[in-house]
């Protein structure tokens, strides 16, 4: 019989709060029987507290040692750069260099040449962090930078704000719908709650930097004279995305008796 109930209920809510926002805007107080059936929205809002660093490492040549090597030096230039940064070993991710080696149309011959890959990531809490790393690795040439992410460090404990809004929201509307027919919110028969993507996470990636890495590639130009070459001053990188507010929401369906 419960089991019946519980049914009766889902597909209650299911028909008087589709699943389209516009549509449930103006439905989302219902009477079924000696059931309140009720929807409300929570938000939580948050400055991000964590940026990602993605780096990628890639490293190109005949000799399979040789390339190896490069690879892990590389991976190495950047852990000790992030380390002189204040970062600790928990904070960085550098996985395993991965070995692709490229053949002719003949398999069986020696390989034509070897690329070894990899990827550092980085966790930083401290945002004035960002710009000495992101700057040092390209000025050095150390590897690709790939990414850089803004978010919370703490996804869940947002949520559940976000929830706890919703529901605060959904009983007080119930309280607020039945005081007028001087009738009490009893227990909640059904739940149902939708979580949204958090929104307003910063992000920059690689194509943002294309035309940083390029111009300081040619650092090199003549000089008024014709005669003899001038040193350029490599550009400073492009300003970091500022981080900006998170926001989590949510959304709940319930059930509650009427007594």
């Amino acid at each position: 019989m419960r089991g019946n109930l519980f049914s009766f209920l889902f597909a209650a809510l299911c028909l008087f709060f589709p699943a389209n926002p516009a549509v449930a805007q103006n439905t989302d107080i219902k009477f079924i029987a000696d059931t309140l059936v009720i929807q409300a929205d929570g938000t939580y809002e948050a400055d991000p507290d964590l940026a990602t660093l993605t780096f990628d490492i890639s490293a190109q040549d005949k000799e399979l040692k040789q390339t190896y090597d490069r690879a892990s030096q590389s991976m190495q230039r950047i852990i000790s750069l992030a380390e002189k940064n204040g970062l600790t070993k928990e904070d960085l991710s550098s996985g395993v260099l991965t070995v692709r080696p490229y053949y002719d149309s003949d398999k069986r011959k020696r390989a034509k040449y070897y690329i070894v890959q990899g990827q550092v990531t980085m966790k930083i809490r401290d945002f004035s962090k960002l710009g000495p790393i992101l700057e040092g690795s390209i000025q050095d040439g150390i590897t690709d930078f790939r990414s850089l992410t803004y978010s919370l460090s703490d996804e869940e404990a947002a949520k559940k704000k976000a929830v706890a809004e919703a529901m605060r929201r959904a009983v007080g509307r119930a309280n607020a719908a039945l005081e007028q027919k001087g009738q009490k919110v009893g227990a909640l028969r059904f739940a149902n709650l939708d979580v949204k993507q958090l929104a307003g996470v910063s992000r920059m990636d690689v194509y943002q930097m294309a035309q940083f890495r390029t111009a300081v590639t040619q650092t090199v130009e003549v000089s008024a004279g014709g005669a003899g070459y001038a040193q350029k001053t490599p550009p400073p990188p492009p300003p970091l995305p500022q981080p900006e507010k998170i926001t989590v929401s949510a959304t709940v369906q319930c059930a509650f008796q009427i007594q």
